[in-house]
């Protein structure tokens, strides 16, 4: 039987498919409030259910926190060369507050046609990400229904503690290394170029938070008695801020861009080519002109290059009224996005012996912030990237965009670090749907054409990666 057997029973099960995701919206497993703690632990044991009716081996696995779940399908017939893969999602959802802006409950889940002729499903974790991860099983089941088996050996990663900073999730891969030990990793936590173009996500930047602090007198002064003869943190501060970036925008620090590679010359092309306004982007915001490293566009400046940024800074009067004091202390927060092979200690050292050295008389400087997460990029010539390009080249009819991400995903790292293996991040998700917010939304179409994409990429991955 063809894969267009599969296809057409995908079709055929919509409707029952929705309301499996519908049953699993219903349980509130918001994983930052401990009041959910047990519904996060009735969606484990439901997505175990799920992964058990289908075959897979599959457990609720406790940890200090949310539980993890964990599913294995060994085909009956397994030949030598069947490739493995891990699919990783993630069961847990935000808060769904501010309960008065939703149109509906949001753990009552709607399916509706809008305005605009597009049906759409309404709930928490629609789209971030229980949907998505039901794209997956439900091209799983749709497979099995037609054919018996899967064609390929799976193991299924949910976890419970996504939203609120997966501390469990490191120790977890690591106690379970072996386990968990497969070819690629298959993640579906991103979303589409556009509702009608697919993309992957080809490249995670690395994150480090930084605070410096800037001591000089031993309390706060009169600026009017002390002007002048007294060391001023705030200005020493702000010199030290500014010195960080010359007249490009591109960063100071020794030897920052050592380990930054130059996206390749067919990759700026194919992303120069993208249907993306930079005036509409900026103009979103009340902006008008990239502000960023010159000679790289605003799409480039997000995906593959590194920054130094300030989030915040602070000390002496920061109340609304009048008071003229020479601040004792002067504070900025700051995160530097990395990219390529930056590590994000040697940037940090960097950054603190840059600011140590521009220390004048009477002044002190404090660090506060560790560790730091390096960037992730997929090779363009990986064997399992080839395949889940073409399968959702052959469902969407668009060849799909190889984007960057100028955010983390601290899965990928981790499932880079301590398994050893990439991770390829097609999603299905769209810019509008409203993920973490009010009313949050997948269209139906994200979630059929989902499960369809899933179908040929199984089908793929199993006849053209050995």
């Amino acid at each position: 039987m063809s894969i267009h057997a599969v296809l057409t029973n995908v079709d055929a099960d919509l409707d029952e498919a929705v309301e499996r995701l519908f049953d699993l919206i219903r349980i509130p497993s918001v994983s930052t409030v401990p009041a959910h703690q047990d519904d996060c632990r009735r969606a484990a044991e439901w997505s175990c259910g799920q992964l058990r009716a289908l075959g897979f081996t599959a457990s609720v696995r406790d940890t200090p926190g949310h539980p993890m779940v964990v599913g294995h399908y060994v085909p009956a017939a397994l030949a030598p060369s069947i490739p493995h893969v891990l699919f990783y999602g993630h069961y847990d959802v935000q808060p769904a507050d501010p309960l008065e802006r939703w149109d509906s409950a949001p753990f009552e889940p709607v399916r509706r046609r809008d305005s605009d002729g597009l049906e759409r499903l309404y709930g928490r974790g629609m789209s971030d990400d229980k949907g998505q991860v039901m794209t997956f099983l439900e091209a799983c089941r749709a497979y099995l229904r037609v054919h018996g088996a899967l064609p390929l050996k799976i193991t299924v990663l949910l976890e419970g503690e996504e939203e609120s900073g997966s501390q469990n999730l490191a120790p977890f891969l690591k106690d379970n290394r072996d386990e968990l030990a497969a070819d690629v990793a298959l993640i579906c936590d991103t979303d589409m170029w556009d509702a009608r173009t697919p993309a992957i996500t080809m490249s995670l930047r690395g994150l480090i938070h930084e605070a410096i602090t800037v001591s000089g007198p031993t309390k706060d002064l009169h600026s009017g008695v002390f002007g002048g003869p007294a060391v001023n943190p705030i200005r020493v501060l702000a010199k030290v801020l500014a010195g960080l970036h010359d007249d490009d925008g591109r960063v100071t620090l020794p030897r920052f861009y050592d380990d930054v590679p130059e996206p390749s010359a067919e990759l700026r092309r194919k992303w120069a080519a993208l249907d993306f306004s930079t005036e509409a982007f900026l103009g979103g915001v009340g902006l008008t002109t990239p502000a960023g490293e010159k000679d790289y566009s605003a799409l480039e400046q997000m995906w593959c290059r590194p920054t130094a940024e300030f989030n915040g800074i602070f000390g002496g009067n920061t109340t609304p009224a009048e008071r003229s004091v020479l601040a004792a202390t002067a504070t900025a927060k700051l995160t530097f996005r990395l990219v390529g092979q930056q590590d994000p200690e040697k940037i940090r050292a960097s950054f603190r012996r840059y600011a140590a050295s521009m220390m004048p008389p009477d002044c002190r400087v404090s660090f506060r912030g560790e560790g730091g997460s390096g960037a992730v990029a997929v090779d363009e010539n990986n064997r399992f990237l080839t395949a889940v390009s073409t399968a959702l080249q052959e469902e969407w009819a668009r060849e799909p965009v190889l984007k960057g991400s100028g955010g983390a995903i601290p899965v990928v790292r981790y499932i880079k670090e301590i398994l050893g293996i990439n991770s390829i991040m097609p999603g299905f998700a769209l810019e509008d749907d409203a993920i973490h917010a009010p009313n949050e939304k997948y269209n139906l179409d994200s979630f059929h054409r989902g499960i369809r994409s899933w179908v040929r990429v199984l089908d793929k991955i199993s006849r053209e990666v050995s």
